[in-house]
C-alpha cells in the first residue's frame, strides 16, 4: 500500500514538472569574450529572476569582429538552431537580414534609440535587430604629457603629428611612441582607412551604388604611410591589431591612439600605467576638412531557427531596454544608445568620460551599408595593409580599391 502510494506521489510529481506551468526554456545567447561577459551575466540573472520558466546560457564568441562573424557565418548557414540571441557587430544586420538570418521585430518603434543605431537596424522598412550598446572611434591622448608640453589636443592629422614630435622628442624615451592604429588586415583597419577619406567630404557607397574617389582614397592611404615613414607611428604599424593598440596606450608606450570604447575602462583598471592621465576627443580631421569618427557598437539579433522566437524577442527587449543600458553604463563602462542616459548623474558620476564621448557618437559615421559588406571590408582592409607593409603604393593601392568595388557593387 505505501509502495502504491510512493508510486503515485512520484508520477504526480513527473506530470507536474512536465506540464507546461513547470516547463523551463531552455535560451542561449551569443556574446562577445571582450564586451564585458561577466556583467551581462548579472544582467541576464535578473531576467531570470522575473521570467523564472526562462534559463539563459552563454556562449562566447572569438575577440574579434572578424572572428565572430565567420563563427556565425557557418553557424546560421547551416540553419543551426542552437542560438537564440546574438551580439553582432554594428555593420552585421543588414548583411544577415540579407541572408534569412533575422527575426524582424514587428511594430517595433526605435525612436527612442540615438538615431546611427535606429538607421543601422532598419533595413527595408524593417526592425531587423535593437541597439545593445554604443560605440564609436575616438582619439585617446596622454594628457598628462599634452599638458606638460602645453598642446591641446589636435584637430587636424597635421597637428597631431607636430605634436607627437614634440612629445617623444622632449621624453627622449626609445619606447615612446607618437601613434599607435589599427593597420593589420581586419575590420579596424577599414575604419584607418575611412577617417581621412571621410574627412575629405567623400562616401564609399550610396543607397547600394558605387561612389569612391579615387583621388581621395589615395591621400588617405599616403597619410597612413606617412606616419609610419616618419616615425610617428611605428615601421611595422602593418602588424597592429586592435587590442595591440590598447594594450601600448595602456602600458604608458604611446601619445596618441586610435581605438574604441572599450579601451577607455582598461586604461584606468589595475595593472594600467596611464590611470588619471588620459584624455578622448574627437578624431582628427585632414587639413580643410571635416571631423569624422567611425561608427561602432553591437545589436541584439534574434536567429531566424531559434526555436523559441517569444522568449527569444522577450530577451533581446529587455536586454536593448534602458534599464539594462544604464546598468551596464555604470557596470561595464558600456556607451548607452540612449541619448537621456548620458546626462544621468548615476552613470556621469561612474563613468564621468561620457561627457566626452557624446558628441563623437552622435556624430560618428557608418561604414558602407551593403549586404556584400563583408567583401567590401576584405577588399579595403587587405589594401590598406598592403600599403603599410610596403607591398604596394598609395596610388595604387586606391586603384586596387577601385577596381574590386567595381566588381563587387556593379
Amino acid at each position: 500500500m505505501k509502495f502504491a502510494r510512493l508510486a503515485s506521489l512520484l508520477w504526480c510529481g513527473a506530470v507536474l514538472a512536465s506540464s507546461p506551468a513547470f516547463a523551463e526554456t531552455q535560451l542561449k545567447v551569443y556574446l562577445s569574450s571582450q564586451g564585458q561577459p561577466a556583467v551581462w551575466r548579472k544582467a541576464l540573472d535578473q531576467f531570470e529572476a522575473h521570467n523564472p520558466g526562462i534559463k539563459v546560457t552563454i556562449e562566447l564568441g572569438g575577440a574579434t569582429s572578424d572572428l565572430q562573424a565567420q563563427y556565425l557565418n557557418t553557424v546560421m548557414s547551416a540553419k543551426d538552431s542552437s542560438l537564440d540571441v546574438l551580439i553582432l557587430d554594428v555593420i552585421r544586420p543588414a548583411q544577415f537580414a540579407a541572408a534569412g538570418w533575422l527575426s524582424p521585430f514587428a511594430g517595433r518603434d526605435l525612436q527612442s534609440y540615438l538615431r546611427p543605431y535606429a538607421e543601422a537596424n532598419t533595413v527595408d522598412g524593417k526592425v531587423v535587430a535593437l541597439p545593445a550598446f554604443a560605440d564609436a572611434m575616438f582619439l585617446y591622448y596622454r594628457k598628462d604629457l599634452l599638458d606638460k608640453y602645453g598642446l591641446p589636443p589636435p584637430k587636424t592629422w597635421d597637428e597631431l603629428a607636430i605634436a607627437a614630435k614634440k612629445v617623444t622628442e622632449g621624453e627622449h624615451s626609445q619606447d615612446l611612441q607618437g601613434l599607435s592604429f589599427q593597420g593589420k588586415a581586419i575590420e579596424g583597419a577599414v575604419c584607418t582607412f575611412l577617417l581621412p577619406y571621410w574627412s575629405q567630404g567623400k562616401t564609399v557607397v550610396e543607397g547600394g551604388k558605387l561612389t569612391f574617389d579615387r583621388d581621395a582614397a589615395t591621400k588617405s592611404l599616403a597619410l597612413w604611410k606617412s606616419f609610419a615613414e616618419a616615425g610617428v607611428a611605428k615601421k611595422n604599424i602593418s602588424e597592429v591589431a586592435t587590442d595591440d593598440t590598447r594594450k601600448e596606450f595602456q602600458a604608458g608606450n604611446v601619445v596618441f591612439a586610435v581605438n574604441w570604447g572599450y579601451a577607455w575602462a582598461l586604461s584606468q583598471g589595475d595593472g594600467s600605467a596611464v590611470v588619471g592621465k588620459v584624455g578622448v576627443a574627437r578624431l582628427p580631421a585632414v587639413a580643410g576638412g571635416e571631423q569624422s569618427s567611425c561608427l561602432g557598437g553591437w545589436e541584439w539579433g534574434v536567429s531566424a531557427y531559434s526555436k523559441h522566437q517569444e522568449e527569444a524577442k522577450k530577451l533581446a527587449e529587455y536586454l536593448s531596454s534602458p534599464e539594462v543600458s544604464k546598468f551596464m553604463a555604470i557596470n561595464g563602462s558600456l556607451l548607452p544608445t540612449y541619448a537621456a542616459l548620458y546626462t544621468d548623474s548615476e552613470v556621469n558620476k561612474a563613468a564621468p568620460w561620457f561627457a566626452d564621448a557624446v558628441p563623437v557618437v552622435r556624430t560618428a559615421r557608418a561604414r558602407p551599408v551593403t549586404p556584400r559588406y563583408n567583401e567590401v571590408s576584405e577588399v579595403i582592409r587587405t589594401t590598406v595593409n598592403a600599403v603599410l607593409a610596403g607591398v604596394t603604393t598609395p596610388a595604387d593601392g586606391a586603384a586596387q580599391i577601385e577596381n574590386r568595388l567595381k566588381r563587387i557593387l556593379r
